[in-house]
């Protein structure tokens, strides 16, 4: 899900939220998660290693899903921990368990062009949503968004911007059915996108 600088420090862009459709990754009706009782914190050079193992995962299974491409570029340590510098990433855990992870930062990805948003003075942009793949389709990824949007209007923030893949691994339709808006259709170095807007207070 990494497309070159397209993510500050190698962090993809908000894809890593599609159910895995082989019963091998779904968890027994008596292990799902209760999304209504996720916690949220904020990530610390400690979790790095929690990180890349739950986004690499979920880059995993989108490669057996839907064949290999930029959604399957593996994020390391290091770039886990680079991701924290200059913005916020959120952890949604169950217990001790890490089962969600995003990133909000001020800081524009390189494949986002403004000119297709809705201007504002304060945007966030959000990168790297990854939820665990024995738990994806459990409305995990849902709740972070709401933790994002908390967070957001907390910054305070006007509008949280993102892209995701034009394309079958993409998660356009996750988004527009947890109320952002399509802002446009492009393409970045040859990887067609597109991008997603929330207008806080709107």
């Amino acid at each position: 899900m990494i497309h070159r600088e397209s993510k500050l420090y190698g962090w993809r862009r908000a894809d890593h939220i599609h159910r895995v459709q082989s019963p091998r990754n779904a968890a027994p009706i008596s292990q799902r998660a209760d999304g209504t009782r996720l916690t949220f914190r904020d990530a610390t050079e400690a979790d790095a290693a929690i990180i890349a193992g739950l986004q690499n995962a979920a880059a995993g299974a989108l490669t057996a899903r839907f064949g290999a491409g930029h959604w399957s570029s593996l994020v390391t340590e290091r770039a886990a921990v680079l991701a924290q510098r200059h913005a916020r990433v959120r952890l949604g855990r169950l217990g001790r368990r890490v089962l969600t992870v995003m990133r909000l930062a001020t800081k524009k990805p390189w494949a986002i062009d403004v000119a297709h948003f809705t201007p504002v003075k304060r945007p966030l942009y959000l990168t790297g949503l990854a939820v665990s793949v024995a738990h994806q389709g459990e409305g995990l990824g849902r709740r972070a968004l709401e933790d994002a949007l908390a967070v957001a209007r907390a910054w305070p923030a006007d509008a949280i911007r993102l892209d995701a893949y034009d394309a079958s691994a993409g998660a356009g339709a996750f988004y527009a059915a947890c109320g952002f808006r399509e802002r446009g259709r492009v393409t970045y170095k040859g990887t067609p996108l597109v991008y997603y807007e929330f207008l806080l207070g709107a």
